[in-house]
């Protein structure tokens, strides 16, 4: 691709001071609900000049063909660009949020965010790393606990298991609210592709549609007690909104990899709280460009200043909390305790748990099983300090069942990664989680449990993982991977039944104990219609590239499918320079798809090629690896619908880090809306490395040779199903037919 050098080389001045004003278009809806977003965006940016968006990266590279670096006084004015609070960004953060911030100057639109709310800071209480099932689980619990609003944010609904979770909980929203007298405002945007969208990119979707077969929202005569909007959305032709969020009460965000849909993914989510919220917030509105009707409760309520109550104490990350001095909205408390508490900020006494009529009978939220006896330590937290280091944990658990392929185990640089990875739960806790004699009940639509906190939530879904009566540990992993669409697929049968030995267990759930908020900001990009690859310079692929170029150590990636243009020779650079990438991909995800023109390619044949374009020491330097099932010891291929993974995660350094909507393929680069979060912290890095390691088999069974970029098993086999690296001369013919499968909502988006 030839480079557009017109991007600009360093910040103005103009742009600082537009990221540093206090206004935003949510600070305008603040004063008047009823603007439409879109108009308030047009007021305060619409005289912003916009040129056509300028080719690849952000910025202009010297004679040796490397961008230039930022000086100090550059990473200065990064720094005056955010709302940190108490944070102190590190240099590694400020250089990407540097690259990211620059791609604003042709047009502040690109970053889908208001420029004062990209930079800001926050908590991460939570992360899911699992499949939908357990993510829609938390999703159901954060909406039954709103006060006031909800506002949900997917690329495709679809009716089923999960979006019954969804569906279920907008019904318990609406009792709940019945029985205390108010009323919630609920707004869904999805982007289910439709011919009103060449006229109408945000269209309204009548009560008629909605409530319909494919989407089967609750009829508004059903909750009375809640006023729901629903909206679809695509900017044509190839302008998919792909985002993936939920913002409850501008007090808690959800953000996520996955649709509302049924698949056999492998997912992940973060609950977000703190001034980032206020940005997500900001987002949703833009989303949704048109005037909201009802303006949402939460237009002058700020989650910096308080939002409307959360935990203990009915506010996030306000007064000492933001001067690093008091606990903020994570899981533990300032003694390491987990608090027990309410949806609305009241703590309840241990042992108390939530006495609706509907639950009194069936939902046991044992808060003894959550906290223990009366003791100084959390059942599911250490005390502060006494983290739970990683030196039980066994990255090489079975050696004597890899021996067998010539891919061989990890090198002693993806060992050495993954140790660094810690797990905040305490070893006993993921180890037995409650008495098999009394089993902690999993929450399904057909057998609601919904629990009080999120301390309950943790511990219910370890105790779904665990094993029941006459289960090994991988019959138990096998039973939750296979949720609602493998019913009876078994685990690979060559797995012993100690395959997840002490520190090796899955935890699907992740409480975080930090104490503190970290710096964030928002690295997206606008969705962009045309068919062309001309929208690049977007903070999401400024933030990527950036990464790989200022990392010293280490990046980690994980995706469903990688095979973005301008992300291939960053990653060769970074090899080149000696830099560890650890590269996650799905085995054929959306295969057909990417062999359209102009897609990049399937995901074998960019692996191949890549390994073949690096330098004999270069090439020890990239680690690729196709996904395995925690139950497995081989990677299937994504048309088997057994066990894929739609993860999208890049880490930095072991502490910086990118999570959220994107993938690394074309369509994500080019042309979808995305919604992704980049924060800095070495603690939720090290947590996430341990949950990934935990959570697949990628490590042990998935990786590709260095010498051909191929997978193959003991035999000298390629997986079954696979394309192979030569898709061959009419493999066009077989994109069209993945084309059409995405529409549908069948493919891999």
């Amino acid at each position: 691709m030839k480079k557009d050098h017109t991007a600009p080389e360093h910040l103005s001045n103009r742009l600082v001071e537009l990221c540093t004003s206090s206004q935003s278009v949510s600070s305008l809806l603040a004063e008047n609900p009823n603007l439409p977003p879109g108009e308030a965006w047009d007021r305060l940016f619409g005289s912003w000049k916009d040129p056509k968006p300028a080719n690849h990266d952000a910025r202009k590279e010297n004679g040796s063909g490397q961008p230039e670096g930022e000086s100090e006084d550059e990473l200065r004015k990064a720094a005056k660009c955010g709302n940190w609070g108490p944070t102190q960004p590190s240099e590694l953060f400020l250089k990407i949020y540097y690259d990211a911030l620059c791609t604003l100057e042709d047009d502040p639109s690109q970053g889908m965010v208001s420029p004062s709310l990209m930079g800001s800071c926050g908590v991460v209480p939570l992360t899911v790393i699992s499949v939908i099932p357990d993510i829609a689980r938390h999703m159901a619990n954060a909406i039954v606990r709103a006060e006031k609003e909800v506002y949900l944010a997917t690329n495709y609904w679809q009716d089923s298991v999960a979006s019954k979770f969804i569906t279920d909980a907008i019904r318990e929203l609406n009792r709940r609210a019945g029985q205390r007298g108010a009323k919630i405002v609920m707004k869904i945007i999805y982007d289910r592709g439709s011919p009103k969208q060449l006229l109408e990119p945000h269209y309204i979707v009548s009560e008629k549609e909605y409530t319909g077969k494919n989407v089967n929202v609750p009829h508004p005569s059903e909750i009375p007690n809640i006023d729901l909007q629903v909206m679809n959305f695509h900017t044509p032709l190839m302008g998919t909104f792909h985002s993936k969020y939920m913002v409850v009460d501008r007090k808690i965000g959800l953000l996520q990899s996955n649709n509302i849909q049924d698949n056999d993914n492998l997912e992940m989510m973060i609950h977000l709280e703190g001034p980032i919220v206020d940005s997500l917030y900001d987002v949703a509105l833009l989303s949704w460009h048109k005037q909201l009707d009802p303006p949402l409760p939460s237009h002058n309520t700020p989650a910096a200043q308080g939002g409307l109550g959360s935990w203990p104490g009915g506010k996030v990350l306000n007064g000492e909390a933001l001067s690093g001095k008091a606990t903020s909205g994570s899981a533990v408390t300032a003694n390491g305790q987990l608090p027990s508490h309410s949806g609305n900020g009241h703590v309840r006494e241990p042992g108390v748990v939530d006495s609706s009529e509907q639950l009194k009978s069936s939902n046991r939220n044992r808060a003894d099983v959550v906290t223990g006896p009366s003791t100084t330590q959390s059942a599911l937290h250490p005390l502060p300090g006494q983290e739970y280091s990683s030196g039980n944990k066994q990255p090489t658990n079975h050696p004597d069942l890899r021996s067998n392929l010539p891919n061989g185990a990890p090198d002693a640089a993806v060992e050495g990664y993954l140790a660094k990875g810690t797990q905040a739960l305490p070893q006993p806790r993921i180890q037995d989680p409650n008495p098999l004699s009394d089993p902690l009940p999993q929450h399904n639509p057909e057998t609601p449990h919904y629990d009080a906190d999120t301390a309950g939530e943790v511990a219910r879904a370890q105790a779904a993982v665990s094993p029941r009566r006459g289960e090994t540990r991988v019959q138990a992993v096998a039973r939750l991977l296979n949720h609602s669409t493998n019913p009876g697929f078994e685990g690979d049968r060559a797995l012993p039944p100690d395959a997840c030995p002490p520190g090796d267990e899955m935890t699907p759930y992740i409480a975080h104990a930090t104490q503190k908020p970290v710096p964030m900001a928002l690295v997206n990009r606008s969705p962009y219609g045309p068919p062309t690859h001309r929208s690049v310079a977007t903070p999401q692929n400024a933030a990527w590239l950036s990464a790989l170029r200022n990392a010293q150590r280490s990046v980690f990636i994980q995706t469903p499918t990688l095979n973005a243009e301008p992300l291939i020779p960053a990653i060769r650079a970074a090899c080149e320079r000696g830099v560890d990438v650890v590269c996650y991909v799905c085995l054929g995800y959306n295969d057909a798809g990417e062999l359209l023109p102009r897609q990049g390619g399937h995901n074998e044949m960019v692996a191949h090629d890549l390994y073949q374009s690096l330098s004999a020491t270069a090439r020890q330097h990239l680690h690729y690896f196709w996904y395995v099932g925690k139950d497995q010891k081989r990677p299937l291929v994504q048309a088997m619908r057994k066990r894929s993974c739609h993860i999208k995660l890049m880490i930095v350094d072991e502490h910086v880090a990118i999570q959220g909507n994107g993938n690394q393929d074309t369509q994500s680069w080019f042309h979808s809306q995305e919604i992704n979060v980049m924060l800095d912290s070495a603690e939720i890095c090290r947590a996430w490395i341990d949950g990934l390691r935990r959570n697949q088999n990628t490590h042990v069974y998935g990786a590709l040779s260095k010498d051909s970029g191929v997978w193959v098993d003991g035999e000298g086999k390629e997986a079954e199903g696979v394309i192979g690296v030569d898709p061959g001369k009419f493999s066009w013919a077989k994109g069209f037919v993945g084309a059409i499968k995405r529409v549908q909502g069948q493919g891999g988006f």
